[in-house]
């Protein structure tokens, strides 16, 4: 019934009292589809009174009419009308058909056919009526608000009644039936109507993205592993140490990085320490070189920790190349290192480029080119940023319990013992800081937990990662000190004394003092350099720039203020300790160290210890940077028009730039000396004359071919027993000489002409050696005596 007066078109239709609103449901098997009865009741109505609110000639209106018809078109909206049941009677098809649904003539008529049915030709006429009709029930149907309404001009009762269940009704089957219609799904309508359903809307579906084959998805694997940020920064990273420590891979198997003394050295290192762990790594420590000594391996560091590459190659070439590509790859390992700790402590990525590069090529280590275990520090940053990570911690955003992962503590931890088994040198202070680290780090714990009466969250996946990395490191630094431990029983001289300590402690002026390899600043501080007593080990300038950057930190900076206050009292502290004993004596400092801690006794040199003071700096400076580019980053967004965006952004790279062009050296790269045709087949134990440090250091690099026993070494301390045998061999070939090298053992004496200029055995070179009972041969530029 409608809430109007019949024949009005102002009439709105709402549900009558009897009207059962019912949900959409599933179409029922052999129902007709919605679509059919739109379709059906939609063609009854003629299109010039659908649209209008005209009365019809039984004083329903057309819109009302329209809408009930229209209803079943949306399911998901519309309320479902009475229906017909689908029971054959007196041998006619019942077609589900609404009252105001039949048509005679092209008029619309009140009520239903009779008997419940609907004529055929109504089904026929609902097939051929144009879809104008149809779209127009539609729009009244939604304009109604999706009700349905009986409206009949006869009494409202009747209507009532007859909606309540007589035979003209709505019929309990034909609910059902109505409630299976309004569902979704092809459904064949009665008769000889055509099978409606989703079908026709398939075409109007998009086409499903094809299956990428293996190839396609491996190389879109490629390609996002490409262009991650690790692989970049790596790439980067590698890229800029082949170009700043060029020409070193220019003729990386003939010459080495600022002298060919101490790198031969390190050179033999790698090489014997890769041979013997695959020949005979039980006498790992007692070396081939300084025979007959004990535990000869550990009279300096060892780089232990490139024994692995030390497995490739053999002879002193491969030697010599090796050592070039560990030098080039030692700085880019630094620059990623300290790369990663910066990101990880929160800055951004220009931030983080520029403390990896200011790190790792800080003027000051451009003097330590000939020590590549003092460059050989990227495990430290790496390590840190490692542990920092796996305990979800950072100085930007504090301790993020969800994003702990003891994966890469136990990562962190493993390069942490590998960075101390590189060597003690810079190792050893490491190893210190980890331990304060792990103490402060338990003190706050508790003392939070003390305070507040809970703890930070922690874990016990966590804490057992800590623990067994914990003993892993330690114990890789117990199994490394006990050959030192030996050497320093065995040679109590080769101890450090405070008068060693005070000889290469650097007065405050080497902090702004660059070395000779500095590009920009060397030759501008040579007056400067020439008043330090050792400048090789007192030039400790980081960096004007990194000065700045740091100091610009201090007051604009990402990082908190106390963590910034933090930062510079740690630079401030390890510039005291780097003085050694000029600062205030190092009472209050480097003695008390040098007195207590096991271990510390054995460093030489403290200004290596600037190195704690550049990684400082370099996160001071990546806080700068950083707040610089998200500012600038904010600026170009809010600008209008953007075009200066670029620029702007270009304009953060300048810090980088500057830090980079800083770093640049004047490096020597002096070729090898050649090894003698001699030593190639000579058999050990053997002693070749001239001996003296820098000599030895050539002899054995050149030793590597097949690794004899020699007499000769270098290191940071010489054998009393070297002592010796450099002082009694002065006069061989003589049977003093003679006798005492045959009680060590020794086989066979190579004396190089190319070396005894100025020295005795210019002179007894040619002598006759029968009466001594050896033997003696030329081969090319050597003598060589066969005991």
């Amino acid at each position: 019934m409608t809430s109007g007066q019949p024949g009005t078109g102002s009439s709105r239709p709402t549900p009558s009292g009897d009207a059962k609103i019912r949900p959409a449901t599933p179409p029922a098997a052999g129902a007709p589809t919605p679509q059919a009865r739109t379709a059906a009741r939609a063609s009854d109505t003629p299109a010039a009174e659908a649209g209008t609110g005209r009365p019809t000639r039984d004083g329903t209106t057309a819109s009302a009419a329209t809408a009930a018809g229209a209803t079943a078109t949306t399911p998901a909206t519309a309320e479902p009308g009475p229906a017909k049941s689908d029971t054959p009677k007196n041998d006619t098809t019942k077609n589900d058909t609404t009252k105001n649904d039949t048509s005679k003539n092209g008029e619309t008529r009140n009520g239903t056919a009779k008997n419940g049915t609907t004529k055929d030709s109504a089904v026929k006429d609902s097939a051929a009526k144009d879809t104008a009709a149809k779209d127009s029930a539609v729009k009244d149907s939604a304009a109604e608000g999706g009700s349905r309404t009986e409206d009949r001009s006869g009494d409202k009762d009747k209507a009532d009644k007859d909606d309540a269940g007589k035979d003209g009704g709505t019929k309990d089957g034909a609910d059902k039936d109505e409630k299976a219609a309004d569902g979704d799904g092809p459904v064949k309508a009665d008769g000889p109507g055509k099978p409606v359903g989703s079908e026709r809307w398939e075409a109007f579906v998009s086409a499903p993205e094809p299956v990428p084959s293996r190839l396609s998805r491996a190389t879109r694997a490629v390609g996002r592993f490409l262009v991650h940020e690790w692989t970049l920064a790596t790439l980067g990273a590698l890229a800029l140490a082949v170009l700043m420590t060029w020409p070193t891979l220019r003729y990386p198997r003939y010459t080495l990085p600022q002298d060919y003394w101490d790198p031969s050295l390190q050179a033999w290192q790698m090489a014997w320490s890769g041979h013997i762990l695959l020949a005979e790594p039980a006498r790992l420590w007692q070396s081939n070189t300084f025979f007959p000594e004990l535990w000869s391996f550990a009279f300096s560091d060892t780089l232990l920790g490139y024994a692995p590459a030390g497995m490739l190659g053999s002879g002193p070439e491969d030697a010599v190349l090796r050592y070039n590509i560990m030098f080039v790859l030692a700085h880019a390992l630094a620059t990623l290192g300290a790369y990663a700790l910066a990101r990880q402590l929160g800055a951004g990525r220009i931030g983080a480029a520029v403390a990896g590069v200011g790190y790792t090529y800080a003027p000051w280590l451009l003097a330590q080119a000939g020590h590549l275990h003092v460059l050989s520090n990227g495990g430290i940053p790496l390590a840190l940023a490692m542990l920092a990570r796996g305990h979800g911690w950072s100085l930007r955003h504090g301790y993020r319990p969800e994003r702990r992962h003891d994966g890469w503590v136990y990562a962190g931890w493993l390069v942490a013992a590998w960075q101390l088994s590189l060597g003690f040198g810079i190792g050893l202070p490491f190893a210190y800081f980890l331990a304060g680290a792990v103490l402060v780090a338990a003190v706050l714990f508790f003392a939070r937990r003390l305070r507040t009466g809970q703890a930070p969250l922690f874990g016990r996946r966590l804490l057992v990662a800590d623990l067994v990395g914990g003993m892993l490191f330690a114990g890789v630094g117990l199994l490394m000190a006990i050959p030192y431990f030996k050497v320093t029983e065995l040679h109590p001289y080769a101890e450090r004394t405070i008068g060693d300590i005070s000889i290469f402690s650097p007065p405050a002026s080497g902090f702004v003092t660059a070395p000779a390899e500095s590009r920009i600043w060397g030759g501008l501080h040579e007056g400067a350099r020439a008043a330090l007593p050792w400048h090789p080990e007192m030039t400790l300038l980081p960096g004007f720039v990194l000065y700045a950057l740091a100091a610009g930190g201090l007051f604009f900076s990402v990082w908190r203020l106390r963590h910034r206050v933090l930062l510079l009292v740690g630079v401030l502290v390890t510039m005291a300790f780097a003085m050694g004993t000029r600062f205030f004596d190092g009472a209050f400092t480097y003695v008390p160290l040098f007195e207590h801690a096991p271990g510390w006794n054995a460093l030489r040199t403290p200004g290596r210890l600037m190195l704690w003071t550049t990684l400082l700096l370099a996160l001071l400076a990546a806080g700068a940077v950083t707040a610089l580019t998200d500012r600038v980053r904010e600026l170009a967004a809010q600008r209008i028009p953007s075009w200066p965006g670029p620029w702007l952004r270009l304009a953060t790279l300048l810090p980088l730039l500057l830090v980079t062009v800083e770093g640049l050296n004047t490096t020597p790269h002096p070729v090898v000396p050649t090894q003698p045709a001699a030593l190639r087949t000579a058999e050990g134990p053997l002693l070749v004359l001239p001996s003296n440090q820098s000599l030895d250091q050539h002899v054995m690099l050149w030793s590597t071919s097949g690794f004899p026993d020699v007499v000769n070494g270098g290191s940071g301390f010489t054998p009393r027993q070297l002592d010796d045998v450099r002082r009694v061999s002065q006069s061989f070939p003589d049977q003093t000489s003679v006798d005492y090298l045959r009680t060590l053992g020794v086989r066979t004496v190579v004396l190089l002409r190319g070396q005894v200029a100025g020295t005795p055995w210019e002179i007894t070179i040619d002598a006759p050696v029968e009466s001594l009972g050896i033997t003696r041969q030329e081969v090319a530029d050597a003598v060589v005596y066969r005991l």
